[in-house]
């Protein structure tokens, strides 16, 4: 029989979603009123709701040309960071050095500002301002280390006697890898691959520095309604409900497989 949460639980739940979900609504909202409206103190929450916002963003910026661009650099830094992450992640759980694992959080926990004047530089000699190449390099500062530490818990839960087994087949340590270890932690990777384009699609620093007019992405676009003789409130809000929708879409499209990749073990008996 399964127990029916308690009132308790509700009263704690609702009001922490509340937090949580009020800026999207509010953002949504915002974005069908005029500006008028958005700045009207105190606030008006019956004004006419329209669509010029997003006719503007549209109009005044090349956002399918940002959109693009945003999917190139998600991708490549993605799939890039699979190539290196999962690699370094089963190296580390079958070799027994959790402090590896302690240095790679510790990478990922370095603000993204920190190496900006250094790749500019270093973008600037070797000619990868503005690039693809250079976007997507600069990505896998996020990705590898986010890959490589949820994988880690994943791979260590494969039993090595299996590994073992194959080995005595005549499977070679790549072979191992590739046809017994990955196909145990296809969840997991489902879930790596989900939080790396979450977080790549909606970095602002790394495009704003590092891209110019051929490779902005999407997170770029709310600051084109930023200007120092105004500030566009209901561009920004539209243009964020556009950016922010494709992962909402996407996450509520495959919750069921990321909840139980980020919850579940790398083997399931």
């Amino acid at each position: 029989m399964v127990k029916r949460p308690s009132a308790l639980f509700y009263v704690i739940l609702v009001p922490l979603l509340a937090v949580f979900v009020f800026p999207y609504a509010w953002m949504l909202f915002n974005s069908f009123r005029t500006t008028a409206d958005i700045y009207a103190y105190p606030p008006v929450l019956t004004a006419h709701l329209t669509l010029e916002n997003f006719r503007a963003v549209f109009k005044e910026t090349p956002f399918l040309r940002y959109t693009a661009n945003s999917v190139a650099v998600t991708a490549g830094a993605v799939l890039l960071g699979l190539v290196l992450g999962l690699p370094a992640a089963y190296g580390i759980a079958r070799s027994g050095r959790g402090g590896l694992a302690v240095w790679v959080l510790v990478w990922r926990m370095f603000p993204g500002i920190s190496f900006l004047v250094p790749w500019f530089v270093a973008y600037r000699v070797l000619g990868l301002l503005d690039t693809y190449t250079g976007l997507v390099a600069a990505h896998l500062v996020i990705t590898v280390p986010l890959i490589t530490w949820v994988m880690l818990a994943f791979f260590e839960d494969v039993p090595v006697e299996i590994e073992e087994a194959a080995r005595i087949d005549g499977c070679s340590p790549l072979g191992v890898f590739l046809r017994v270890a990955l196909p145990l932690v296809r969840p997991g990777v489902l879930s790596a691959s989900m939080l790396g384009v979450v977080f790549t699609w909606n970095h602002f620093l790394f495009p704003l520095i590092l891209a110019g007019d051929r490779t902005k992405t999407l997170p770029v676009v709310v600051y084109n309604f930023m200007t120092f003789e105004e500030l566009k409130l209901g561009g920004v809000f539209a243009s964020a409900v556009l950016i922010v929708l494709p992962i909402v879409v996407g996450v509520l499209a495959g919750q069921k497989h990321f909840v139980s990749g980020l919850t579940a073990g790398g083997l399931k008996g």
